[in-house]
């Protein structure tokens, strides 16, 4: 440490360490994929419609098809290895995003509500979705796609941490 850094704060911010579950890539790319169904049709419908621009039409497959297979093969990955979240006594801690990034703490003692949610891809893959409300203007925080037992563990931890805190979450 140079003699013109500031000083180092022994509480500072670390990352949350949990990921979410692995199969989160999958859901991701799922969801990736049916985006660019609707581009493909799109283009499949321009085909079928107007069969006079083929060398357009050839020209956009060209640019849209490697696109589309990049989002679907590397953002899920890159999501993945920067989504992260992690439950103290302290606070609940979440980091998600791939383009833009947002990292956010919730201190236990703002904490209202710790509910879960499964759609319908989340069921067939086990996963769940805890979101914890707390008296925040921001919203919501979201600890997504986790394996469902982690979710379960993960509520009932949340809800035994904030029970011993006494405040009134406003």
């Amino acid at each position: 440490m140079s003699p013109d850094s500031p000083p180092r704060s022994p509480n500072l911010l670390t990352d949350p360490s949990w990921r979410p579950s692995p199969r989160a890539k999958t859901v991701w790319t799922v969801q990736i994929a049916l985006a660019w169904l609707a581009v493909f049709a799109a283009l499949l419908g321009w085909v079928a419609l107007d069969p006079g621009r083929r060398p357009w039409q050839v020209a956009a497959a060209v640019i849209v098809v490697p696109v589309a297979v990049f989002a679907a093969v590397a953002v899920p990955r890159w999501r993945y290895r920067v989504h992260r979240w992690e439950v103290t006594d302290e606070a609940v801690y979440t980091r998600v995003g791939w383009l833009t990034q947002e990292s956010r703490v919730a201190p236990i003692s703002r904490v209202q509500t710790v509910d879960t949610e499964r759609g319908p891809l989340e069921r067939l893959l086990d996963l769940s979705t805890v979101t914890v409300t707390t008296a925040s203007s921001a919203g919501a925080v979201h600890i997504s796609l986790l394996d469902r037992a982690v979710a379960e563990q993960t509520v009932t931890r949340l809800t035994e941490i904030a029970s011993r805190h006494r405040g009134d979450a406003t």
